[in-house]
């Protein structure tokens, strides 16, 4: 599946960037995710359909607030999970509510917070 970009109200949501236009690797260095190879195998996931993840960010700067993650069980669940950059507990929220009814009607399955 090719990443789905969702728009969370106040809230952009996308996935992961390392590139020349938008590089997420600070925001991620600040909820302490430095693996170089993070971006690369959130994206790989994507194809795969094993995780399913989304930078939430601020719409006029594509800065990256938070994270959020779906896994998909084998029992018709999915594993959702996040976390903000300090200050941005709101965001968060309002990504995870958008996320979970993504997670019901396209993918089909019953959202489990983690």
């Amino acid at each position: 599946m090719e990443p789905i970009e969702i728009n969370a109200g106040s809230w952009y949501l996308r996935a992961l960037r390392a590139d020349d236009r938008i590089d997420d690797r600070p925001a991620l260095a600040d909820g302490g995710i430095t693996d170089p190879g993070y971006v690369a195998r959130r994206s790989a996931e994507w194809a795969e359909e094993t995780h399913f993840s989304w930078a939430v960010c601020v719409p006029t700067t594509a800065e990256m607030v938070a994270e959020i993650g779906v896994r998909p069980n084998p029992d018709g669940t999915a594993t959702v999970t996040g976390w903000a950059r300090t200050g941005y507990d709101a965001a968060l929220e309002d990504g995870l509510v958008t996320v979970r009814r993504f997670v019901v009607g396209a993918l089909g399955l019953e959202p489990l917070d983690a």
